[in-house]
């Protein structure tokens, strides 16, 4: 009995302390890695995250930049993370790809993470450099099929959502292009300012600015739907049925940390997505946010285990790989 009693009270003991340490979280500046450069689309997306949900937490989330590898450098740095609820980490779609593009990769997306739950969703357009003589997507679809030799496709590096998008295009349009890979988005775009390249697929959160300004001609969406923010850009479907492609992004802990601090995490992610500055900035940035299923744990994996589905037959089918 005595003994019974003794284990009794250390489990109250141990659980009265795991719910004040949970209250007390966050002691300290949690650290958000963003495994892509600073500036980029993800970046401004997680920034702007990270300062919603510094109000709920009631602490502050600070983005560390860890590029390389696309993307495959900062997770696996979270990955072998003590899973205390300090270092996250916040990742688009190339979390779903890497499985495919890099044969070597030192994590495992769905075993080495837990997710916290998807943020936004961000639809992607097809734009190509300003000297392009075709005014509809029509014709550039058949202009590029007629002079596949011709066309240069940039992206911003191997595992990039440019990349992936241009994977996408050339598998519906069943013709191998000349991909360009540059060093980052910026670079990428700076090529198709000038005219070095021809045409490219990126995410609205890089080429709202310079659709917008005229510097580049822009012909579809990558959604299933027209776009608010472009509502005269058809979607790439009605030329390639079945096309479509979004970078939805996740937050992620590594894979121990306790659950009642994912659970604190999950509820403020919940509550910064329904900011009033959080949704007036991914609303500038064409970024959807995610539906409520999509912001919980169970939902965001659900997500990232039908993209690693998705995404491996069209990498192995290009042969795209990283290493």
């Amino acid at each position: 009995m005595l003994k019974r009693l003794s284990t009794l009270a250390t489990l109250v003991s141990l659980a009265v302390a795991s719910s004040v340490a949970v209250a007390a979280y966050p002691e300290k500046p949690i650290t958000v890695v963003v495994p892509f450069a600073a500036g980029g689309p993800t970046d401004v997306v997680a920034r702007t995250l990270s300062q919603a949900m510094s109000g709920p937490l009631k602490g502050t989330l600070v983005v560390e930049n860890v590029g390389g590898a696309g993307g495959t450098i900062g997770a696996g740095k979270v990955a072998r993370a003590q899973g205390d609820g300090y270092t996250l980490l916040f990742h688009h779609i190339g979390m779903s790809t890497a499985p495919a593009l890099y044969r070597k990769l030192d994590f495992k997306p769905l075993d080495d993470f837990i997710p916290i739950g998807a943020v936004v969703d961000v639809p992607m357009t097809l734009i190509a450099k300003p000297q392009t003589t075709q005014t509809n997507v029509k014709d550039l679809v058949a202009y590029i099929r007629a002079n596949k030799e011709k066309i240069n496709l940039a992206n911003a590096g191997i595992g990039s959502a440019s990349h992936l998008c241009g994977l996408l295009f050339q598998s519906a349009l069943k013709t191998d292009l000349t991909t360009v890979p540059f060093s980052g988005t910026g670079p990428a775009m700076t090529a198709l300012l000038g005219g070095n390249v021809d045409v490219m697929c990126d995410q609205t959160t890089n080429t709202t600015g310079q659709i917008k300004a005229g510097k580049v001609k822009a012909f579809a969406v990558t959604s299933k739907g027209k776009l608010a923010n472009f509502p005269e850009l058809p979607p790439l479907a009605t030329e390639l049925p079945g096309f479509e492609v979004g970078v939805w992004h996740i937050l992620y802990a590594p894979k121990n940390t306790p659950a009642d601090v994912v659970g604190k995490l999950q509820g403020a992610l919940q509550t910064a997505i329904k900011d009033p500055a959080f949704l007036a900035k991914m609303k500038d940035l064409g970024a959807e946010i995610m539906p409520p299923d999509r912001q919980t744990s169970a939902g965001a994996k659900a997500l990232l285990s039908a993209e690693i589905g998705k995404w491996a037959p069209i990498i192995q089918a290009a042969k795209a790989y990283a290493d």
